[in-house]
């Protein structure tokens, strides 16, 4: 059996070197050592298998020589297997695929795609990956990586119900559910599992799973679910859930320039929308959507002696209150 690992290694390696010379052209030994994370005497030996197998492979020395193919060479060995074809939609995504655990199937998957291309797709192709890059986790906080996250991956391609423990915001805090998992999602670097629960399709933070098993027994993946729809409906619902009332404020003109990066794009939009005419000072006053007093307190401290609340009343007061606290702390010498 481990014989047997160790040739099918073996023989995916000799495939990747194939596949990365008619992708790339002429590469040196410690080139190709560094793509497929393998000593240079290994490289060699695999050299001289791919020839004594009659594969036009030559090399030459000096600092511009390497191994390259006989022009015109082409292999017809790039076929996508069954999981390559399933990881096409992430080849664009290399560090959310290796998350899942796919990262290995995507590069393979990547590497057949640019050496099946002609010779000026690969080019093409080669220059909007070097202009173009996909940073999903958002600033200012680290991109997390759940402890359960490649199972539930793995549950949910092979159609498998979960039995989760899951630490929820509300109590009794830990809960144990049993879901049919319908999707990932990857939203500002958390992921989210869209699963259905009893009689309901609910959204689940991967990070907050206590504990996990997956299922022998299966479901039936229900017809027409829209995994995009769903999510973008999902939000629309969250927002007004969370947005529960509204508070008036008086913004200085250089509040205004800071909204998009102090507060959510629906916070500043109602800002924006809402906005009156600016007056002598040049301060204008607009409707803010809020989730509570607190929430609201916190967001809107960020803006300093920039922004004055004018409504509700118990969210003024506790503008004053903290004021006062801030003031007792700095307000004498110390």
């Amino acid at each position: 059996m481990a014989a047997a690992r160790i040739g099918a290694m073996r023989a995916s390696r000799l495939l990747s070197i194939l596949l990365l010379l008619q992708a790339k052209g002429r590469l040196t030994a410690q080139q190709l050592a560094d793509l497929l994370e393998v000593s240079v005497r290994t490289v060699y030996r695999d050299m001289e298998s791919l020839h004594a197998a009659g594969v036009p492979i030559y090399g030459s020395a000096g600092p511009s020589g390497g191994f390259q193919l006989v022009d015109g060479y082409r292999t017809m060995l790039t076929g996508l297997t069954e999981q390559e074809a399933e990881s096409l939609f992430l080849t664009g995504l290399p560090g959310p695929a290796a998350e899942l655990g796919f990262g290995d199937v995507v590069g393979a998957t990547e590497l057949k795609l640019t050496a099946a291309l002609p010779a000026r797709l690969r080019d093409r192709a080669s220059r909007i990956r070097q202009r173009f890059h996909l940073d999903a986790p958002s600033w200012y906080r680290e991109s997390e990586v759940p402890r359960f996250l490649p199972a539930v991956a793995g549950a949910l391609w092979e159609q498998r119900v979960l039995h989760v423990r899951y630490r929820r915001w509300k109590a009794p805090e830990e809960v144990d559910r049993t879901l049919e998992p319908y999707g990932l999602v990857l939203k500002a670097g958390q992921w989210y599992l869209v699963a259905q629960c009893t009689d309901r399709v609910n959204v689940y933070r991967v990070s907050e799973i206590l504990d996990l098993r997956v299922s022998d027994q299966y479901f039936t993946w229900p017809d027409g679910f829209d995994l995009a729809a769903y999510w973008r409906a999902h939000l629309a619902e969250f927002d007004r859930r969370r947005y529960r009332a509204e508070a008036v404020v008086r913004l200085a003109p250089a509040a205004m320039t800071r909204i998009v990066h102090l507060l959510d794009r629906a916070a500043s939009r109602a800002i924006e929308q809402t906005a009156g005419p600016p007056d002598e000072a040049g301060w204008i006053e607009a409707t803010v959507p809020i989730e509570s007093v607190e929430h609201a307190l916190g967001e809107l401290l960020r803006f300093g002696p920039q922004v004055e609340v004018l409504a509700p009343p118990a969210l003024r007061v506790r503008f004053t209150q903290t004021a006062r606290q801030l003031a007792e702390i700095y307000g004498s010498p110390g």
